[in-house]
């Protein structure tokens, strides 16, 4: 089946809410609320049809434009590589230009609405910053919570919250004490062996618990093909995943290889981190990944990826030339909110 090349935007405006168009009903997913754009024509440069197609559905001009998720599915009637740029400058006053319906809607609101499938990935990008803030392990909480306090200042949104210094229950207790002061102020990342228990925080999974977990999938669904009963909750092909992903505002996990992020994908995480891209002052002499190889397996997956190890906001525009969501990292980003 041929793949059609479709070229999208995520249009971000000066008060960054997204504008979202409706399909119409007589076409190819019809009634569903899309991300603006086309399919691209042959011989026709990306950006090239991106602008060309956002002038003629919306009547505006890209002036500032990057590549922000890269994608390929399958539907059962259609193949389609959905090649997605984040537009943050144009010219114009946007308007279904086709008579189309359009909205802007905040990144949150995005998930009030109805996407095609191939658009789930896109909509958690859409939602995700450029940064991924891995806090260092502290032995002292004020000195903790002043480095998040600059943090925020600087302009950081996503966190996760290390800690491996710490018990299990003196690392709740810090969650508690962390969301009380600080639990609007950032979304959140936690860690642990089972689902946070805190509304609203997501939950990254170590490399060893995204394998466990993958583990467990596979002989829940060894056991079904045998004929042995699901556990209840469960469905086919999915085993232990629906409790932790529905446990969960975001679900991720933490990838170094290629089967790590087929894993990751299958058993859907919202976004991974694949590392060690660089060289990194903790393990200066351990393998690390490079950027031709963390491109190849950005390529490879469906999904939104943060570039880790040795990495910092100076290295921002390279990982989205290698695909990347953004870039995820602790000493550097850290140092950034004035360590």
């Amino acid at each position: 089946m041929r793949r059609i090349h479709v070229i999208a935007a995520v249009i971000r405006d000066d008060q960054n809410r997204i504008l979202i168009a409706k399909r119409p009903d007589h076409v190819h997913q019809g009634g569903l609320w899309e991300f603006p754009g086309g399919k691209l024509e042959d011989g026709e440069q990306r950006f090239d049809g991106l602008v060309r197609e956002l002038r003629e559905e919306l009547g505006v001009t890209v002036t500032q434009a990057r590549p922000l998720l890269d994608i390929r599915h399958d539907y059962t009637d259609k193949s389609v590589r959905l090649d997605v740029w984040l537009v943050t400058g144009f010219d114009g006053e946007a308007h279904g230009a086709e008579g189309q319906p359009v909205r802007w809607v905040t990144a949150a609101g995005l998930d009030e609405y109805e996407f095609p499938a191939a658009n789930a990935p896109v909509v958690r990008a859409a939602q995700l910053p450029e940064c991924y803030l891995i806090t260092p392990d502290m032995k002292d909480e004020q000195a903790l919570f002043a480095g998040l306090q600059r943090a925020k200042d600087a302009g950081i949104r996503l966190v996760q919250l290390r800690q491996t210094q710490l018990s299990g229950s003196a690392y709740r207790g810090l969650v508690e004490r962390v969301l009380e002061r600080f639990g609007a102020d950032f979304r959140w990342m936690l860690k642990g062996d089972e689902p946070p228990e805190w509304p609203g925080v997501g939950w990254h999974l170590t490399g060893r618990q995204l394998r466990k977990i993958w583990e467990e999938r596979c002989a829940a669904e060894a056991s079904f093909a045998a004929g042995a009963p699901l556990l209840q909750g469960s469905s086919p092909g999915v085993g232990a995943v629906p409790p932790a992903r529905r446990a969960a505002s975001l679900f991720a996990a933490s990838c170094h290889d290629a089967e790590e992020l087929v894993m990751a994908a299958e058993l859907g995480v919202d976004f991974v981190t694949l590392s060690p891209v660089l060289p990194t002052q903790s393990h200066p002499g351990a393998a690390h990944l490079g950027w031709e190889r963390a491109r190849e397996l950005i390529d490879s997956v469906n999904m939104p990826v943060y570039l880790l190890g040795g990495l910092g906001p100076q290295e921002l525009s390279q990982a989205f030339e290698a695909g990347a969501q953004g870039v995820a990292g602790i000493r550097q980003l850290w140092d950034l909110a004035g360590e």
